[in-house]
């Protein structure tokens, strides 16, 4: 017998729920483009690879001291975006709070006060640079442009990009659950040491997720507030900082608004009840698993290689 009263598709009663907000889903509450490229291998490439893989690129970063090493690190980023078929403009779009400080670096290290050496040097610094040869030029107020200095910021806003750019490419290839199954199996030996392993995995995850979400809101909010008159390029510097104030403080607002939603639904879910976590997917691995990883340490390690070698 047909009942009489009308559902959702969720399963409440339609007249209760006719006001009411929709359940909150910890999906929708922070969105990510993990789905790009579902069945590429990046894609199906085992969490746990992906996560050693993305520290060994970061320690092959810094550890390069030459452009041939970075253009190798770059090359090799590049074939993994152009086989996982990654969204490399959405993420390039969701660097761009990032920018601003990248801008400040490069003015930065190309400005000195009159010493000879260049800036940038050190243990992370650049090695056989181009225009190492090359003079200052003196500028206004005693201030020096320091070609070498410019080139050695140049190098090191170049290895931050790659980084960033790694670390989202892991993130829109991956789910917030593989994230927290790599991170609890990879760091499960700490639990011996009373580490809680399960609660940093999932706030580790989480903060990944949401990074290219804030990009996102970002520009949204940016948007708005230009469409309302705001000028972000024109005025002094109180005028710029007001302007950008109005665009951060929404943001901040509702990031927390975001994790608050994101908190309740993790709470719905009976989330620490159980000291002990347990997946629906436990994903084996394979033969395919550990020579993706051997290629990828091989990989990072010619990188590094390449960036200390003179050529």
């Amino acid at each position: 017998m047909e009942s009489p009263f009308a559902y959702t598709a969720e399963g409440y009663p339609a007249e209760r729920c006719a006001d009411a907000r929709p359940p909150v889903r910890l999906d929708d509450a922070h969105p990510s483009v993990h789905g790009t490229g579902a069945r590429s291998p990046v894609r199906r490439a085992d969490e746990r690879v992906k996560v050693v893989l993305l520290f060994a690129y970061t320690v092959a970063l810094f550890a390069v001291a030459r452009w041939a090493g970075l253009a190798a690190g770059a090359v090799a980023l590049g074939a993994v975006v152009v086989v996982g078929r990654l969204p490399l403009g959405r993420m390039l779009g969701s660097l761009k709070p990032l920018y601003a400080i990248l801008a400040f670096t490069l003015v930065f290290g190309s400005l000195t006060g009159g010493a000879r050496g260049a800036a940038w040097s050190g243990a992370f610094g650049l090695e056989g640079g181009m225009l190492a040869s090359v003079p200052n030029v003196p500028l206004a107020g005693g201030m020096l442009l320091s070609p070498a200095g410019f080139e050695a910021a140049l190098f090191n806003v170049v290895r931050i990009v790659l980084l960033v750019v790694a670390s989202m490419a892991v993130a829109v290839s991956t789910s917030a659950e593989e994230l927290m199954g790599a991170l609890r199996s990879l760091l499960g030996p700490l639990r011996r040491l009373r580490v809680p392993v399960d609660d940093a995995a999932t706030a580790l995850s989480l903060a990944l997720q949401f990074v290219p979400v804030l990009g996102e809101e970002l520009t949204r909010v940016r948007n708005a507030q230009a469409s309302r008159g705001a000028r972000f390029d024109a005025g002094g510097l109180t005028a710029r900082l007001r302007a950008w104030g109005h665009v951060l403080v929404p943001l901040f607002v509702g990031a927390f608004r975001r994790a608050d939603r994101v908190a309740v639904a993790m709470d719905a879910r009976c989330y620490g009840a159980s000291p002990a976590r347990t997946s629906l997917d436990e994903r084996e691995f394979g033969v395919r698993d550990a020579a993706l990883l051997a290629v990828g340490l091989a990989v990072c390690a010619g990188c590094a290689a390449l960036g200390r070698i003179a050529l």
